[in-house]
């Protein structure tokens, strides 16, 4: 995962710091210095650092700081607050135009994932917005590059504008945005060519584009894989485009993370959006104050919530509170259960969300296999409708064939099972304790 080098390297740094009772110059020195390394080994740019470094070590060694009653604690403050303000400071909206359609122009080079990206971008301005995309096939040169962005157009239900690879680009943009404006889509996004490498004609393209179609943002699509090289790509981009925000894709990826930490401060152009994934859905929003807080190990509760209300059927979960105070509880509503947590996301990437998740012992190497809930759902779909109601029915037959229809050995059914019912003990108790509480005139929520 992106950041987990320098995460470990500073959530070790500020663990040393985080109890002391008295800090003094000489404990700033040397935390700074193990700060310096840590980003440095993330790639991040050297000027960037040293920057950094003045900054955090001229606020942590003020007299309100060394005399506080928790110095410690505010130091760790102080570096979290610098590394958000390094990365933009707080969240760049995208842009919405006064008269639509708002116009997005896509750029950067073969190879960073620009129009995956563009449909990503898209399937998020209709399911979170709730906006009418249209994208727009205007790389001819890319083999293959319009028949990718009509396939994914087809994926996610949307149109794609084309006027196949014998027409100019200029022209192709021109005409989508008229159609946009007919037909009333609500963003415009277009899917300009790239290079291996950047060049005049590259640039001479993108430029007319730009001329003619006003857009309203111009995002650069960088990987974040490449280290510095993405640092240097977009800051050749901005200085002869004008940027309006970078795209960071691959960030899921076995990255250092130091192009996140060093693009906003090289180029000044916030990173608006962060790709986590190879699914159409795996595009987020960059909240610069979460990124820093998941860096330092505090979490990020708030993306938190946000994947659960985005994933989780609102209905389902009353009704699924109803079954469980009345311990009507069955494996069809566990099989739910299971699914909509997965549509959040890998499980170990959640956790890590969570405040405080990283000091667990053992939390720092979890692997989670997701197979193990794959395996699970498959117990339970070999199940007869009166088996997953009534569990208590099934014996040593009933097992067998279960085990049989999942591919999976009788132990895991009976390890289900034993889990299942423990589970439901659980409830039971803590609907015992919630009815003792409102006796006491307690308030629960939720209940």
């Amino acid at each position: 995962m992106a950041f987990e080098g320098l995460s470990d390297r500073l959530q070790s740094t500020m663990q040393k710091i985080r109890g002391k009772g008295k800090v003094s110059e000489s404990d700033v020195k040397e935390m700074m210095r193990e700060v310096r390394l840590a980003l440095l080994e993330a790639d991040v740019n050297f000027k960037v650092v040293k920057n950094f470094v003045k900054k955090v070590s001229e606020r942590a060694v003020g007299q309100d700081v060394l005399k506080s009653l928790t110095p410690g604690q505010q130091v760790i403050k102080i570096v979290q607050e610098e590394l958000t303000n390094l990365m933009g400071g707080e969240q760049s909206q995208i842009a919405v135009a006064k008269r639509p359609p708002t116009v997005i122009m896509m750029a950067g080079l073969q190879g960073a994932g620009k129009t995956t990206t563009t449909g990503k971008l898209a399937n998020l301005l209709r399911k979170k917005y709730n906006r009418k995309p249209l994208l727009v096939a205007a790389d001819i040169y890319r083999p293959a590059a319009i028949k990718q962005l009509q396939t994914l157009g087809k994926q996610l239900s949307m149109p794609v504008f084309s006027l196949g690879d014998q027409v100019s680009p200029v022209k192709i943009a021109e005409e989508a945005i008229q159609k946009a404006k007919d037909e009333h889509y609500d963003y415009v996004l277009i899917d300009t060519a790239g290079r291996l490498h950047i060049d005049g004609e590259l640039m001479n393209e993108l430029k007319e584009i730009k001329e003619l179609a006003h857009p309203d943002e111009i995002f650069l699509v960088v990987d974040a894989m490449t280290g510095q090289d993405a640092v240097n790509v977009a800051q050749s981009f901005n200085e002869q485009l004008g940027i309006t925000g970078v795209v960071l894709t691959k960030l899921d990826g076995d990255t250092r993370g130091g192009a996140a930490l060093s693009i906003r401060a090289v180029t000044e152009k916030p990173i608006k959006f962060v790709g986590m994934g190879e699914k159409m859905d795996a595009l987020e929003s960059f909240h610069p104050e979460r990124m820093a807080s998941r860096i330092l190990g505090m979490g990020d509760i708030l993306s938190l919530i946000e994947k659960a209300q985005e994933n989780v059927d609102e209905e389902k979960a009353r009704e699924l509170e109803k079954k469980m105070r009345d311990m009507s509880f069955t494996f069809d509503d566990f099989l739910d259960q299971l699914g909509q947590v997965r549509k959040m996301g890998p499980l170990g990437d959640l956790l890590k969300m969570i405040p405080g998740a990283n000091k667990i012992k053992g939390m720092d190497n979890l692997q989670i296999d997701e197979k193990q809930i794959t395996h699970v759902e498959a117990i339970i779909q070999s199940m007869t409708k009166k088996e997953k109601t009534h569990p208590e029915i099934i014996n040593a037959g009933r097992k067998k064939r279960i085990a049989k229809g999942s591919g999976r050995p009788v132990q895991e059914v009976n390890r289900l099972l034993k889990q299942f019912e423990e589970m439901k003990k659980m409830m039971k108790q803590m609907q015992g304790f919630t009815q003792k509480g409102k006796k006491r005139g307690l308030k629960f929520p939720f209940m």
